[in-house]
């Protein structure tokens, strides 16, 4: 780590005469699915904007679907990093981080025993299949999810 806490001066942000504390919801995150559908774990803070609903993803087919759980639990364990970049001594939230870690090797070994890799260290077959087609991020059907 570059600093610790004792390295700058947070004093401006208390307020004098003012017990007002910061308390951390530890049950606040949302599963997998639905923060990579809003783009958000936190329960808590998340507002749509104005009169926004989120687009519900459908996939078309068993590729898809398998991808889009892929692509589920990685932007869970992203999100979550970014949370314990900023409270590392969140055990539950750093649990549950774990957790998605394993569950989204589990899915990416799922997808790439079935439809071959999805980055190129999983190349890992008798001939190199990475250029052959269609990629994991192709169009099929009209459903593109990045």
């Amino acid at each position: 780590m570059l600093f610790n806490n004792n390295d700058f001066d947070f004093s401006f942000f208390e307020i004098p005469g003012n017990d007002f504390k910061l308390e951390i919801d530890r049950n606040r995150f949302v599963n997998p699915k639905e923060g990579f559908q809003r783009g958000n774990m936190m329960a808590s803070e998340y507002e749509p904007y104005k009169n926004y609903s989120d687009l519900k993803l459908l996939p078309k087919s068993d590729r898809e679907q398998k991808l889009l759980k892929v692509m589920e639990y990685a932007f869970a364990v992203t999100d979550l990093n970014l949370y314990l970049d900023m409270h590392p001594e969140d055990k539950e939230a750093y649990r549950l981080f774990q957790k998605y870690i394993d569950e989204g090797k589990r899915a990416a070994k799922e997808f790439t025993s079935v439809y071959g890799p999805i980055v190129m260290t999983d190349a890992s077959y008798n001939n190199y299949e990475w250029d052959n087609n269609p990629w994991p991020w192709d169009d099929e059907g009209g459903n593109l999810y990045v």
